[in-house]
Formats: structure tokens, sequence, C-alpha cells
């Protein structure tokens, strides 16, 4: 049986470097060692798990089986460790907390850049770590506890967390001024359906919305291609390749100028709201309870406005809505935030 405990950093990122080089002699050279240390550590690890890790061919090193399980693995465990000597290293130049937040794509791309900028530029110690994902995902972390805030989408059910509302998203149906639904001031959802659309990835929140929409009403969504973000829908559709069904956060006055329509949908799931939530309110880390109060505020304040305009979403009342505690239904940098793009949504 292999023993964890004898596997070193060192000798897996010269592995590493030997499974993506092809070459030892090349991996030798870029981890600054001689061609006699890198060979005694890929002979040592394949002595640690009993197997070959290469098979050496003509024109280089191939991975065997296990090479490649290894492989996998290993790129994992070393970024982990980079991003934990990152992370602990922050603390000696004064960083006061370092809080993990996952948010869908609709948060990341209309609300949260303004807010996190807010938040943070009244408190420059604290980092915060975003990453961008599916609801579903975010859901299980905040369940598991491996993050303390998430940003989400109201149409799957979380009755293990507690949950406010953070903001409202309508979502339009984006056409070109020449198409025959351009005429229209505001359309149902499967009066769209006789049309070729451009959608987000599967597995996203609103590509599923869509699709059931269709699925209820007894057709088919026709997706003609699929894009990893709502710029891009806009762009696809600008061409002339289909239509699209986007948030009205992320429709730009420019894209309307360049001659786009974006029409409201008057289906009563074109109106979502993004729940900000929590395990626990109580078992909030300082720093993290001021971000969920913060963005809280936040969303109240922009709430506020919405309702003078279009009334209360669902027929609930504000202050039923803010003090509901449980609810059952590519990385940028900045100075001191940082957003994660792991899945395209």
């Amino acid at each position: 049986m292999t023993n964890p405990l004898h596997f070193d950093l060192q000798s897996l990122r010269v592995f590493l470097l030997a499974a993506e080089l092809g070459s030892l002699t090349r991996a030798a050279e870029r981890a600054h060692l001689t061609l006699s240390a890198v060979s005694k550590r890929i002979c040592d690890l394949e002595k640690t798990i009993d197997c070959p890790l290469f098979v050496r061919q003509p024109r280089g090193l191939e991975l065997t089986p296990a090479g490649q399980e290894l492989l996998e693995h290993t790129r994992t465990i070393l970024d982990n460790v980079n991003r934990m000597a990152a992370d602990i290293g922050e603390f000696a130049t004064g960083v006061r907390g370092h809080l993990r937040l996952w948010a869908n794509t609709s948060a990341v791309l209309q609300f949260l850049p303004d807010d996190l900028a807010a938040f943070l530029g009244e408190r420059p110690q604290v980092r915060i770590s975003l990453e961008e994902r599916l609801t579903e995902e975010i859901i299980a972390a905040l369940d598991s506890e491996r993050i303390d805030l998430g940003v989400f989408a109201d149409n799957l059910p979380a009755p293990t967390l507690q949950l406010r509302p953070y903001r409202q998203s309508r979502l339009v149906l984006l056409v070109p001024v020449g198409h025959p639904l351009a005429k229209f001031g505001r359309i149902a959802f499967v009066d769209t359906l006789a049309y070729d659309h451009i959608g987000l990835a599967h597995g996203t929140s609103l590509l599923r919305l869509l699709i059931d929409s269709a699925v209820t009403a007894q057709r088919i969504l026709r997706l003609r291609m699929q894009v990893g973000s709502f710029d891009a829908i806009g762009r696809m559709v600008e061409a002339g390749l289909g239509i699209g069904v986007v948030p009205d956060g992320a429709v730009h006055g420019e894209r309307l100028k360049a001659g786009l329509r974006a029409i409201p949908l008057t289906d009563d799931w074109a109106s979502r709201t993004l729940w900000v939530g929590v395990k626990s309110e109580e078992t909030l880390l300082p720093e993290a309870r001021e971000l969920w109060q913060f963005l809280l505020r936040a969303g109240r304040a922009v709430w506020r406005g919405d309702r003078r305009r279009r009334g209360l979403v669902h027929g609930m009342s504000a202050s039923t809505l803010f003090t509901c505690r449980t609810i059952t239904p590519c990385k940028i940098f900045m100075p001191n935030w940082s957003v994660s793009r792991a899945v395209l949504v």
C-alpha cells in the first residue's frame, strides 16, 4: 500500500515538469537540477507507488495510466500549495482576514464589482477570493462550510442555509433591430421558441431555467450555439446569429446603440431574486459578518428603489423579505480581491 507520507513536493514538481515537457533533460533544465537528480526523483516516485510512471519512447516520455492519474493529483496538490502560501503570506503584509465568496454569473457581472469595491475601499486589510460558480455548487459549498458567503439565484431550494434577498434581476430578450420580434414591447418566452437562440453553457442556472420553461410549454429550445458570457451572447445576437435571453443589468447602452433591442419577458419566472446566503450568521468570522451585513444593506437600498418603479416581487413585502432567515423552496486580480472564473456560467 502506498504511504502518502513518502511523497514530497519537489519530486512532484519534477514529475510535473517531465510530464509536461516530455523529457527528463528539459525537466532538469527547467528545475535547475542535474539530469541524474531528476532521474532519481522519478525513480523514487515509481518505487513509492510501485508502478512505472513513464514509457520511454524514441520521441520522448509517454505517461502510463498510473502516470496520468498522478499527473491530475499533482496539479491539484501544487496549485493548492501555491494558494496556501499566497494566502498565509498575506498576513505578513497586514492582511486582517481572507473571505471566500462564490457567486453566479449574474451577480459577478452585474452587481458584485461595485459592491465589493465599496466594501474593500473601507477595509483595505481584508482580502476577498471570489469564484464564479453554479448555483448548486454554491449551495453545496455553503452547506459544507467550504466558503463564507454565496450569492445565487432562487431556482434551487436551500433549506439548510440562512438567506436574504440581495438583488432583483429581470430577464429580457435581445434581438437585432430588424428581427421579426423587434416590434414587440413585451413578449412571452414561448413566443420566442420559433427562432434560434444563443445560450450559455450547459449546467448554468439560466440555461436550465429556459430549457425547463420550453419543456413546460411542450416546445424545444433551439440552441444554435452556446457561449461563456452575456457579453458574448450580445455579440452573437448583434451579428445576426440568433436571439438570446439575458438579465437586464447585463445589457449595456452601447449594445442598444449598436442595433439591438432588449424586450422584457412577461413570464413570472423572468423576474429572479438573487440571494446572499451563509451557513449560519452566528458562526461567521467578524470580517465575513461585516461583508454579509454590507451586501444586505446594498441590496436593501437598491430594492427600495426598485419597489417604487415596479412593485414588490411575488407579492412579498420588503419587511418579510428582509427578515426571513431560512428559505425552503480566468482570474482577474485587483488590489485586494480576485475573481476566479472557474466555471463559465
